[in-house]
């Protein structure tokens, strides 16, 4: 028996990840990032192949991922979650900086950063696992980070078909 729904018990937080190749500035809202390794501190970010996002890690070579806090509201996931960097600036509403990689990203509902170079990418059908090793990271406020378990049951959000985790109905 294969029960979908069972991976629902995971936890998963929300988070952005983030690049800029020097042509195009991209980021957008996961689900799926992890500390894979301490010593040298690496991790692992899950973006679908088909995000605009995805391309621009490939080419910058780098990425930052931010930790998305509690104070995140729809407007600001659906900013991040449900449009295109490809005709969009997701960072002119939020404010954007620049993290130690050159990576774009919003400081505003955000607990905590990480800036990576990037150094494999693995391909797992319709993502690409990015690992990188952490250049810097830093906590940045003390709210809570958001799971994707609030998502779905406070804020009432979506799974995006988009998302590592989407599973069709």
């Amino acid at each position: 028996m294969l029960d979908p729904t069972a991976l629902f018990k995971m936890t998963y937080g929300l988070y952005v990840v983030s690049a800029d190749d020097g042509t195009t500035r991209a980021g957008c809202l996961i689900n799926t990032a992890t500390q894979v390794t301490s010593s040298p501190m690496q991790i692992m970010v899950a973006v679908n192949k088909d995000n605009v996002t995805a391309g621009v890690i490939e080419r910058a070579g780098a990425f930052t991922v931010t930790v998305v806090d509690l104070t995140a509201d729809m407007p600001y996931l659906g900013n991040f979650g449900f449009r295109t960097s490809a005709n969009f600036d997701k960072f002119e509403k939020y404010g954007c900086e620049v993290s130690e990689v050159g990576s774009p990203y919003s400081p505003e509902h955000i607990c905590a950063l990480a800036a990576c170079k990037l150094v494999k990418t693995v391909d797992v059908g319709t993502h690409y696992l990015f690992i990188g090793e952490a250049v810097s990271a830093e906590k940045v406020g003390d709210g809570e980070p958001m799971t994707y378990s609030y998502y779905h049951s406070t804020l009432k959000g979506k799974t995006p078909p988009k998302a590592s985790s989407y599973v069709a109905e």
